[in-house]
């Protein structure tokens, strides 16, 4: 049992990074419907590309043990703001896959939260 715990928690961290890593590096490449997002919230365009930098540092970032913690907790703020536009300019389905990668970032937050600068 202790081994589907701890082999289901690092392919959550995998699918995690998958999903982070490739989102952040679609915003980077300038992708205009990633930055969509970003124009209708009033934005700058900057700011998408701040984003996409984030979400490929956190996406990494969860793997080093000391910054694990502050990463997903990174992450999840990251999250949170896509609920928030898909809340508000999206239908309400489209906010599922950023509710389940902030569930993701808070539960690899509580698994890592004690190694936070160790």
């Amino acid at each position: 049992m202790e081994n589907v715990k701890k082999y289901g928690f690092l392919a959550m961290m995998a699918l995690t990074t998958f999903a982070f890593v490739a989102a952040g590096g679609m915003k980077l490449s300038g992708s205009e419907q990633m930055h969509a997002s970003f124009g209708m919230m009033g934005l700058p365009i900057w700011f998408g590309y701040f984003i996409g930098a984030c979400e490929i540092a956190g996406g990494i970032g969860i793997w080093v043990r000391k910054v694990a913690g502050l990463a997903a907790a990174g992450l999840f703020i990251i999250m949170a703001g896509a609920i928030y536009f898909h809340v508000n300019y999206t239908p309400l389905s489209m906010a599922v896959p950023a509710l389940v990668l902030a569930i993701f970032a808070a539960i690899i937050f509580v698994k890592r939260r004690k190694d936070i600068l160790k």
